[in-house]
């Protein structure tokens, strides 16, 4: 169960990052809405989220990731990336690309993550 709820943490933590890179701002309902999950489910995720030193909130309700946060978010999304564009490159369909890259990027180690990162790099410049 542990690993759910991590997984789950750092899948909202890039969503806000995302967010935030696409459109300058984020709130609860901006995050509901790409994630297709209910506002409560959000609103009680956020607040896990500002216990745990992962994201501030101001008065207006506009999400920002703390240092920690960021930390998680960029983490994870870098592994999405690259998988999802390994994956891509291999063949797969975009999308499923894309999910297998979510499933991927919060069960691999750093050091796999590592030796994969510089293996994709190698190959993608031998090209």
């Amino acid at each position: 169960m542990k690993d759910r709820i991590f997984e789950s943490k750092e899948n909202y933590l890039e969503t806000i990052l995302v967010l935030y890179n696409r459109n300058g701002e984020v709130r609860s309902v901006d995050i509901a809405t790409e994630m297709e999950f209910s506002k409560p489910s959000v609103s009680v995720a956020m607040k896990n989220l500002r216990e745990d030193g992962c994201i501030n909130m101001d008065k207006n309700g506009y999400i920002t990731l703390t240092d920690k946060g960021r930390e998680i978010a960029e983490r994870v999304y870098e592994r999405h990336l690259l998988f999802t564009s390994w994956l891509i490159s291999m063949g797969v369909n975009e999308d499923v690309a894309a999910e297998d890259a979510c499933r991927i990027e919060h069960c691999i180690s750093a050091e796999s993550f590592e030796a994969i990162k510089k293996f994709v790099k190698k190959y993608q410049n031998a090209e």
